[in-house]
C-alpha cells in the first residue's frame, strides 16, 4: 500500500473513532469531529516522529492531550464562533476556555491519547510495514 492510502485510512478510522467515542458518551455527533479526529490521529504519529523513540508514551500522552485538545479549541472557533454551528459548549464546565475546550476534557483526551498511540503504532506496523516501538511507561 503506497503511504497516501495509508494515511487516509488512518485519517478516516482517526475520525471515525473520535465520532465513536462522542457518540457513546452524548448520543451524537457532527462532521467537524470526523475533520478534528482524523487530524489529531495524524497528528499522533508526527508527535512520535518528533519525539524519537527514546520518549515515555506518558510524556507522549501529555502532549498529545495537549495538542486534541488545541485542535478542539481550533475547529471549535471555526465551526462554533465563525461558522455559528453551535456543535458543542463546555460554558457550563468548570475551567473552560470560552466555552470551546476545558479541564474535564482535556483529562480525557490525555487517557485517551495512550491507546490511540497505541492503535496509530499497529496501523502503521500493518498498513506500512513501520517497525512497532518499544514503549517505556516513563
Amino acid at each position: 500500500m503506497n503511504p497516501i492510502q495509508a494515511y487516509i485510512i488512518m485519517f478516516l478510522t482517526g475520525g471515525f473513532l473520535y465520532c465513536g467515542i462522542e457518540i457513546l458518551y452524548r448520543g451524537y455527533s457532527h462532521i467537524s469531529m470526523l475533520i478534528a479526529g482524523g487530524i489529531c490521529f495524524l497528528l499522533v504519529g508526527v508527535i512520535q516522529n518528533i519525539l524519537g523513540e527514546s520518549s515515555s508514551i506518558i510524556g507522549q500522552m501529555v502532549i498529545c492531550g495537549i495538542m486534541i485538545t488545541s485542535v478542539e479549541l481550533i475547529i471549535g472557533i471555526i465551526v462554533n464562533r465563525h461558522m455559528h454551528l453551535n456543535v458543542w459548549d463546555y460554558s457550563g464546565e468548570q475551567y473552560n476556555f470560552k466555552g470551546q475546550i476545558c479541564l474535564l476534557y482535556s483529562n480525557m483526551w490525555f487517557l485517551l491519547s495512550g491507546p490511540m498511540i497505541i492503535v496509530h503504532d499497529y496501523m502503521k506496523y500493518h498498513l506500512l510495514g513501520i517497525q512497532i516501538p518499544h514503549y517505556k511507561i516513563f
